[in-house]
């Protein structure tokens, strides 16, 4: 009986030693996982971000090569042509609101719609082309804005008039030049398109002077 239950007790413990051995195959097995698996999103993160940088580096590298392909005589266009059109509408919201006869008024308003149109799509061709162009008047023409704004009657009229026939003729001539003559094929592309409703509106202008050629 003695040697019986000795050998039921080694039994017993032999069981139990492996059990425990078991249990900690398993952690030792889990924590491994864990850490497989750590390491593995880690990875995975890190080629997001590579990935994710590199696409940022490859766009701004393209904006950056877009930019260096419109030339400085283009570029210079772009900006002049923002910047009067952005005056042209400033202006055509004062002659709406302040203009003394019919014929200012509705001049006024066609600069607001016209010029809104063609300076968005300005804004949409500079965007393509990676070239940034004001939102909004320099100090210059920002004066010119508060000088006619203090203007009233048949003095706004007359200056306003005059203002506009001086502009477009400078707009027709320099729209004629680049519809042609422009590096970037784009942009001769909208300065043709905006042509025809510069010319008209030079028209109009020449109308309000009494049919002035010229100022």
């Amino acid at each position: 009986m003695t040697n019986e239950h000795l050998i039921r007790s080694a039994h017993v413990w032999a069981l139990a030693i492996l059990l425990a051995f078991g249990v900690m195959a398993f952690a030792v097995s889990g924590e491994s996982g864990q850490t497989q698996n750590s390491n593995s999103s880690q990875t995975q993160n890190s080629n997001r971000n590579a990935n994710s940088n590199s696409s940022s580096s490859s766009n701004a590298t393209g904006e950056r090569t877009a930019a260096a392909a419109v030339n400085a005589d283009d570029r210079k266009f772009m900006m002049e042509a923002a910047t009067g059109g952005m005056m042209e509408v400033e202006l055509g919201r004062l002659a709406a609101q302040q203009g003394s006869s019919d014929a200012v008024k509705k001049f006024g308003q066609r600069m607001v719609d016209d010029h809104s149109k063609a300076n968005e799509e300005l804004m949409q061709l500079a965007s393509t082309k990676g070239v940034t162009l004001p939102t909004e008047l320099d100090a210059k023409h920002k004066s010119e804005v508060t000088k006619l704004s203090k203007m009233t009657g048949a003095d706004f009229d007359r200056a306003y008039s005059k203002m506009m026939l001086s502009d477009h003729v400078k707009d027709v001539a320099e729209f004629e030049k680049q519809s042609t003559k422009a590096n970037d094929a784009d942009l001769r592309a909208f300065s043709a398109k905006t042509l025809p409703t510069l010319q008209e509106h030079l028209q109009m202008a020449q109308a309000l002077n009494g049919g002035a050629a010229k100022p």
